[in-house]
Formats: C-alpha cells, sequence, structure tokens
C-alpha cells in the first residue's frame, strides 16, 4: 500500500510525542570523528536532561519538525569497479566489500544503481542486443553482465542479502537510436561518431514509432527477467540516465514529449504486465527546468505509473519544486557529483553540501557513484573521476574522504528514519531511527577547535570538534 508523505509526517508525530514522557536519565552517547589525519574514532559523551547553558551557542534540534522517511543509502555497481576489486587477492576484496556492506561494522548500503547495458565505466561499449530490426528481442542476451557486474552484485548480496537494486539504461541499443550509434557527442579522441551525426538536447535521439518503442519495452522485461533467472531481484528502474544529456559516451537525448508517450504507452504496461512488483521511476533528471518534468508527470498515461524521481548533478534545482508539487511521489538522489579525481577532503565537503541539500528538499535516499576504482580514476570515455575507494597500482586500498562521509550517515541512518530539518545548524543533518533514536551529522568547517552545544527537547550535550572535522552523534531518547 502506498502511503503519502503526508502520512508518515502524522504518524511520526505521533511517535515523537509518545516518547516524550520516558524517563530520560543521564546516558551515554556515541560520538565518532573524522578528520583529515585521523578517521572514525569513536568517543562516549553523557547528555543530561535540563542543564542550562548560554543560547549563543546553543544549537537547537526542533524534534517536531520531522520530514520524509529515509529509505536508504547506496552506490553504484559498474564494470571498472570490479576491474579494480579484481587486482586484488580474494581475502582483500572481501575486505572492500564488507566495508561498504556489511550491517554490523561496514557503510550498510542498502540500496545500489547499477547500468542496463554499458554505461561510462564500462569496459567498453556494449548493450543487450545489438542485432538490428530484432524488434522481439530475440537475441537479447546478459552474457557479458556475468563476466562483471552479476559477480559484483552477487558478492555484495551475499554480505547484505537484503541488498535492493535499481537500474537505469544509459544507452538504447544502437539501431533503436536516430544516428545508429551509441554516442551522442562526436569526439575523436574516445569515439568515432562522425559530428554530422551528433545530437542536440531537447531533440528525440530514440526512434520514436511502435516497433522500436514495443521492442525497447521488450527489451527492459527481458533485462528484468534474465537477472531474475541470475537470482537478482530489481525492484526499480529508471527510465533513462540524464535524458537531456548529449555526451561523448553511451547516452541518449530524449523530450519530455518523447519519455511521456515511452512510459504512458511501452515500458509502464509492458511492466505491469510482466514485472508488477517492478517500480518505474523517471530519473535521471540532470536539469534544473521543472517544467520539463511536469510535462511527464501532468500527463494522463506516464504519470498512472510513476512511483518515484531520481535527481543528480542540476537536477538538484528540480527537486524542491517535485518534492513541493508531487507529495505522493519517492524522491532520491541517484549519482552524487563526481569530481575530477582529486578524492580529497575539499571534494567531500562538497558531497556534504550536496547531501544536505537533498535532504533537506525531500529526498528518501542518497546514491554515490563510483564506489570503488583503480588509481587512474579515468573511464573509457577519458573522464577522470573521484570514487569512495581507491585501488593503486602497488594494490593497496586507499579509504578517501567521501568514504568516511557515506559511512558517518549510512552506518548510522537506518531504513525508515525520519530525515529532522533545522534551520539553527547549516552543517548539520539530523534523522531520527526507528526505535527512538536520535542521529545528529555535524561538520565543523572552520580551521579551529569549535565548542558547542546540542539541545533538544530538555536534553543537552556539549562537545569540543576538531577543526574540519566530520562528526556523528548517536543517541537514544
Amino acid at each position: 500500500m502506498k502511503i503519502s508523505k503526508f502520512l508518515y509526517l502524522a504518524l511520526g508525530f505521533i511517535f515523537l510525542f509518545s516518547c516524550r514522557n520516558q524517563s530520560s536519565q543521564e546516558s551515554s552517547i556515541q560520538w565518532v570523528a573524522s578528520t583529515q589525519t585521523e578517521q572514525w574514532v569513536k568517543y562516549a559523551i553523557p547528555y543530561k536532561k535540563d542543564k542550562q547553558v548560554d543560547d549563543q551557542i546553543k544549537i537547537e534540534i526542533d524534534l517536531p519538525r520531522i520530514r520524509q522517511q529515509i529509505d536508504g543509502f547506496g552506490g553504484c555497481f559498474n564494470e571498472l569497479g570490479w576491474e579494480a576489486l579484481n587486482l586484488l587477492d580474494e581475502g582483500e576484496r572481501q575486505t572492500v566489500l564488507f566495508n561498504l556492506f556489511d550491517l554490523d561494522k561496514g557503510c550498510k548500503f542498502n540500496i545500489c544503481r547499477m547500468p542496463i547495458g554499458a554505461n561510462d565505466y564500462a569496459v567498453d561499449w556494449y548493450s543487450h542486443n545489438e542485432m538490428s530490426g530484432d524488434y522481439l528481442m530475440e537475441n537479447f542476451s546478459v552474457d557479458r553482465d556475468r563476466q562483471r557486474l552479476i559477480p559484483y552484485i552477487q558478492a555484495a548480496k551475499d554480505i547484505n542479502p537484503e541488498l535492493k537494486v535499481w537500474a537505469s539504461p544509459w544507452c538504447p541499443p544502437s539501431w533503436m537510436k536516430t544516428n545508429g550509434h551509441y554516442a551522442c557527442r562526436a569526439d575523436s579522441n574516445v569515439n568515432d561518431l562522425p559530428e554530422t551525426a551528433q545530437g542536440d538536447e531537447m531533440v528525440d535521439q530514440f526512434i520514436l514509432d511502435n516497433q522500436t518503442m514495443s521492442a525497447y519495452a521488450i527489451y527492459f522485461s527481458k533485462f528484468l527477467a534474465e537477472y531474475k533467472r541470475e537470482g537478482i531481484d530489481i525492484y526499480a528502474v529508471h527510465v533513462q540516465n540524464e535524458p537531456n544529456s548529449c555526451q561523448n559516451f553511451p547516452s541518449c537525448v530524449w523530450t519530455p514529449n518523447g519519455l511521456s508517450k515511452f512510459i504512458g504507452a511501452y515500458l509502464g504496461p509492458q511492466l505491469e504486465t510482466d514485472h508488477p512488483e517492478v517500480e518505474l521511476w523517471l530519473g535521471t533528471i540532470e536539469r534544473p527546468n521543472p517544467e520539463r518534468v511536469d510535462v511527464i508527470l501532468q500527463d494522463s498515461l506516464s504519470k498512472q505509473f510513476i512511483k518515484g524521481v531520481g535527481f543528480q548533478w542540476a537536477g538538484k534545482g528540480a527537486i524542491t519544486h517535485v518534492n513541493e508539487n508531487y507529495p505522493n511521489l519517492r524522491l532520491m538522489q541517484t549519482e552524487t557529483e563526481c569530481g575530477d579525481g582529486s578524492n580529497d577532503w575539499k571534494a567531500m565537503e562538497y558531497t556534504f553540501d550536496l547531501m544536505r541539500h537533498y535532504f533537506n528538499n525531500g529526498a528518501n535516499s542518497y546514491m554515490y557513484w563510483n564506489m570503488v576504482l583503480d588509481n587512474t580514476g579515468r573511464s573509457q570515455w577519458g573522464w577522470k573521476q573521484n570514487s569512495m575507494i581507491t585501488i593503486t597500482e602497488q594494490k593497496e586500498i586507499v579509504y578517501n574522504p567521501e568514504f568516511y562521509l557515506m559511512k558517518h550517515l549510512s552506518a548510522f541512518v537506518k531504513p525508515d528514519a525520519y530525515y529532522i530539518k533545522t534551520n539553527s545548524c547549516e552543517d548539520c543533518m539530523v534523522f531520527l531511527n526507528p526505535g527512538n533514536e536520535l542521529i545528529i551529522v555535524y561538520y565543523n568547517r572552520s580551521e579551529a577547535d569549535f565548542d558547542t552545544t546540542f539541545s533538544f527537547e530538555n536534553k543537552t550535550f556539549s562537545v569540543k570538534v576538531a577543526p574540519k572535522s566530520l562528526n556523528t552523534f548517536c543517541m537514544s531518547l
């Protein structure tokens, strides 16, 4: 049964007020801190009832201001990630996977993304059916995925069997595009697309005839069926990665009307018939233009199939509009901005601010991009990007600052937690877990130690946090 955000809010108020009569004896708070030089240091500190402090140094956590529920955290399974992991021996590879997926000591990732066919972090271009004109998908195959993606996902699910996986295509089979090529933008350094065959934003590159759209809907259905045979149940599909972006790597530009037609008349009905348990999402939206999203979400056919909307990159400018105008839809940050391979503390700070923006504007889940890469960080199409974990040429495992940022949230914030919006602290993210557990994630971005006091309900605690430090506080109310 679908529960609206407003009902979640009401249930949350009941939950919060029911706990206020519980005893509030002095208790211990779990505190984990990370700096540029020392990560994941654990402390325990007390908090007390009715402690008086100077209002000027107090950060107020307004518990009744609960917002959306949290579905979880994760990253993307990419071919080059598995290639990097296979630089390690089996024991070291397992350690890395445990640090990402273990529900006791790891990041506890519970929702992850995967591509349908090649993306920019594939080893090279492929789709699941490059047989031109095969409208019945008789030559559909996931054999390529058995080399990398399927073992990658299965290894993660061996650690967390409840891991949920969703999928999106970067590009359909090349023969379904008007230029007959996987790329949209010509780049002689990385692809052989002629400049005369380039696409343009807001011009459909997918062939929008009945025969091709019907075949593409079957393509999605076959993908879901084949993965189910491999023991991997895909819980959702997002219809197209970045439908507005004309890239030199696998990509396909769609207009809002083209996407709406495909979703409403082809993909939605196909999934409803073949895979009614699989959710269909409008994603991944990478432009700040809400009017483009409205075309699809207000269409009489397509809107009945869409369960959520995914956003990434400049799509962060559209999430506020969707959150305010479509309260029954789930929202996801689908791909954290990947940087330039710096893997430094500055990149972590930028991602912290992204996370706060998305959660403040209704996101139910947050996805990192490349969980693991080799030391080059480079895609096959030339872009060097960040990753949570780097495997060096010497087979050294390096946990980058964004690994610790993700863990500072994902290791503590449980599925079905509520986000609590607070305006008194620009560098805080606050959550209420099931079981009446409060989680505060605080970043001290100053260059000096900082004394502060957190106050919530009738309780307070005071800490001195290190310069440029990430801090997670976990306590029972």
